[in-house]
Parts: C-alpha cells; structure tokens; sequence
C-alpha cells in the first residue's frame, strides 16, 4: 500500500495516475474527496482531511509501505517553518509507530549553499526534509528548481499584456522542471522497494535558461511577442499581501527567489540520474499554449 498525500495537487494528480498504470494500491488523503476524478476513486482507498492531522495520519499509515509526501506551503500560516515542518510533525511522529518503510518527498535545491541558510521557503523545506530523516525511516526527498508550472499563474497577463513578471534575475541561467517530471521521478522510487537511508534526487531538467530566453521561447511558441518584467522584492511582498499570504509567507517567498537570484540553484551538478526529459519548449508547446490560449 502506497499513501498519497496532495493527490490534487499539479503533482500528486499525474503521480497518481502514473502509479495507477503501474497496478499500485493506493490510499490518497484528501480534504475534499469530490476533488478526485471518479475513474481515480473507484481504483483507490480515500482518507478524508488534512494530513496534518494527526488522526488523520493514523487512518492513512494503518498498513502503509510507502508515503509519499508534499506539504503545500499555506499562505495562512505565519511562517514557511509553520507551514511546512510544524504541518509534517505529526507525520514524522507516525511514521515509525505505523512501520511505514519508505518516505518519498517533494522539497528544494539548496542543501550544503550559503544561501540556503536564509532562503525563506526553501529552508523551511530542507528543516522538514531532516525531520523526516530523523524519523528514522528510509527518506528521499525529490529536489528541484522553480516549476515550469508556475508560469500558469502568468497565463492571463501573457495573453492581455505578453508578459510575465517575476522576482527573478533577468539575465540569469537556471534550470527549471516539468510537474510531470518530478511526478515520473517520484512514482519510481516509491514503487523501488530496495533502497535504505535518507539522501536526495534531484530534478533539474534538461537545461538552464535566463527569464529573457524563456521569453523568446514563449514567444516562438505563442507567435507573439512576449517579454519578461523583473519584480523588485519589496513590490513582490506587498502584492502576495494583497493575495492574502501572511507576511511572514510572503517574506519567505521574497527571500527564496532572492537566494535563487544569487545562485542557489545553480549548485547541484546535472547529471545523467537528475537530467529530466522535458524542456521548457515542449512544456510550453504542450501545457502554456493551451492555457494561453484557451
């Protein structure tokens, strides 16, 4: 039995379904059970709530080999450290008292950098990584760079305005990854039962590019031009205040793109094992365009 926290989430969607061609069993945990396709429902256990829960966590670990594990930073909570390793304790503490074998999470690149240390969202996430580490179960915690599908959030102001605005440096190369990639990644490990230990893998994606290149390519793909507006932090903060983050979330969104600015996430080597297929112009062509357009 596999566990499946977020299942609706952009990640947990496509990792479901990815196990589910596999023939896994699986137990997803959801608020809101309505959220699952019906297809996914009739194939699957479903727990009910908020795997923050500890109650919850104890119907959904009762006979569980595996977890897999996202805690979505919530921009209620008054801190990244809040909403991300005070969410995760009641499951670390259960981990072991349940015999779960294997914990398969989603966190940030960054570990063993100096900006790490003071990198808002993502040292929440790596504090949570060593929590389940802790724990004492086998743990790997799937690491990435920004999300190519963040930029679904640009998709009205690409087609009003053609353009995107981000924190980001505009000149800097970085890489990037597709959901579906970190999905393939983690459906292999949890489904691999011959692993111990805790350590990372790491999905960068196939290559490093600027916010500038991003754009030319939006633009190829779209045939339109499209261009790249740089946000100052201070600006960034005051309208993720405005979405209704606490500013402590907001803060520790504005000091996560400030340590990737300053090249966090330019730390980890490619490799052949942390290369992902997808490139940024297939993702456009496949997944923004739609959006885009539609």
């Amino acid at each position: 039995m596999i566990v499946i926290t977020a299942p609706t989430s952009t990640i947990g969607r496509l990792l479901v379904d990815d196990l589910l061609e596999h023939g896994a069993r699986l137990r997803l945990v959801t608020r809101d059970a309505s959220r699952l396709a019906p297809d996914v429902r009739e194939r699957v256990e479903v727990v009910e709530g908020t795997h923050g829960d500890p109650v919850v966590i104890a119907r959904a670990f009762e006979g569980a080999e595996a977890v897999f594990w996202l805690a979505p930073p919530d921009e209620a909570q008054p801190s990244g450290e809040a909403a991300l390793v005070d969410f995760t304790r009641p499951a670390a503490q259960a981990f072991a008292r349940h015999g779960v074998k294997r914990v398969v999470g989603i966190s940030a690149l960054g570990r063993g950098t100096g900006q790490a240390e003071h990198a808002g969202l993502v040292t929440a996430s790596l504090a949570m990584d060593d929590l389940i580490a802790d724990s004492g179960v086998a743990y790997r915690a799937v690491v990435c760079p920004s999300f190519m599908h963040n930029l679904l959030n640009h998709a009205g102001s690409i087609r009003e305005l053609g353009k995107f605005f981000l924190m980001a440096d505009p000149d800097l190369k970085v890489p990037t990854v597709a959901a579906g990639d970190i999905a393939a990644t983690a459906a292999r490990l949890l489904l691999d039962g011959s692993w111990t230990g805790s350590g990372e893998v790491a999905c960068l994606g196939p290559e490093d590019l600027s916010p500038k290149e991003m754009a030319q390519i939006i633009s190829e793909v779209l045939d339109k031009e499209v261009t790249f507006v740089q946000v100052p932090g201070p600006a960034l903060k005051e309208r993720l205040m405005g979405f209704g983050f606490t500013e402590g979330m907001a803060q520790g969104m504005v000091d996560m793109f400030d340590a990737k600015n300053q090249g966090m996430d330019n730390a980890a080597a490619r490799t052949a094992e942390s290369t992902t297929p997808t490139t940024f112009r297939q993702w456009c062509q496949e997944v923004l365009k739609p959006a885009v357009l539609g």
